[in-house]
């Protein structure tokens, strides 16, 4: 027989049933709507950085079409030329759009080190006057030339070779091959981040031997491929290229900071045809920073050899 007090007991139970069936309901329905507005903002979040790449794009087509048109005109390269603008924060529909192109031959090709498989006397003496005038160890070139040589052989007596990598806590191998990067430079034994921090202005990686273009290499760079040169007569020769700009290799030998000093006049030029566009887009919650270098032959063609993105 069913007592009242069981009846109550059994309906209050099928209450608390309900209750709790209900209360998993909304929780889940909330969490599903939560997920699909995570969705539906996740979703845009995309759409939106892809806009905010195609507009990269754009500004690195703006950049190319400088780097043409400034090779019809002429034949050399400095600072005072319509590429080495910074193009302002732009305001176009829906976005923003900034951007600059740097000379990648201002700066000391690593590469050089080796030259067709073999150490590269003069151009590790700059190398070495670089790292010097920077504060940093020279013994690291050693390291630097094994990571890009193509043998298993030590030089000596600081370099590194596969036995020295493969001892590390999280062990790895060198290339054995050109730096695709510079920030390899970070990777070589000896090197900590915070000297490639401090040397990372100055140094790029391409993937041919190239010079330094003296009318763009900033002043520790102009004292690294000048033997003896000082800041002080670096930054005056800074001055002096900005109202008249190197024509030739001779017009800077014939400066008179320069003239009595010992330059490898191999490794300087005045003409560049590598560079660094660097792309700033905005398009709502969407931002991306583009970095592509590019090549600019002689007869005035631009390609894109390499490109990479920072997404925030």
């Amino acid at each position: 027989m069913i007592t009242m007090s069981n009846k109550r007991r059994q309906t209050g139970v099928a209450l608390i049933t309900a209750l709790l069936i209900t209360a998993i309901a909304t929780i889940a329905a909330v969490a599903m709507a939560a997920r699909q507005q995570l969705d539906i903002r996740r979703a845009g979040n995309v759409i939106d950085i892809d806009r905010a790449y195609m507009f990269a794009l754009g500004a690195e087509d703006w950049g190319k079409q400088i780097l043409r048109n400034d090779r019809r005109d002429n034949q050399t390269d400095n600072l005072e030329e319509d590429w080495a603008t910074v193009l302002p924060p732009l305001e176009v529909e829906g976005g923003v759009v900034a951007g600059k192109i740097e000379d990648m031959q201002g700066r000391f090709n690593l590469n050089n080190l080796v030259n067709n498989g073999a150490a590269s006397a003069p151009d590790r003496q700059i190398f070495e006057r670089l790292l010097q005038n920077a504060g940093l160890n020279v013994d690291i070139i050693d390291a630097v030339i094994d990571w890009m040589d193509q043998d298993d052989r030590q030089t000596f007596p600081d370099g590194a070779e596969d036995i020295e990598y493969l001892q590390l806590d999280v062990p790895y191998r060198t290339p054995n091959a050109p730096m695709a990067s510079p920030s390899e430079l970070a990777l070589v034994m000896g090197m900590s981040y915070e000297d490639y921090t401090t040397i990372a202005p100055y140094v790029t990686a391409l993937p041919e031997r190239t010079t330094v273009n003296v009318n763009t290499a900033p002043a520790q760079v102009l004292m690294a491929v000048v033997d003896g040169l000082t800041e002080s007569e670096a930054e005056q020769i800074i001055e002096d290229r900005t109202d008249t700009p190197f024509e030739d290799i001779n017009s800077f030998m014939s400066h008179t900071l320069v003239q009595d000093k010992t330059v490898n006049q191999g490794s300087i030029g005045v003409a560049s045809n590598y560079f660094m566009i660097n792309a700033v887009t905005k398009f709502d919650q969407g931002r991306t920073n583009l970095y592509s270098l590019v090549l600019r032959t002689p007869n005035a063609a631009v390609q894109v050899i390499m490109r990479a993105q920072d997404v925030y």
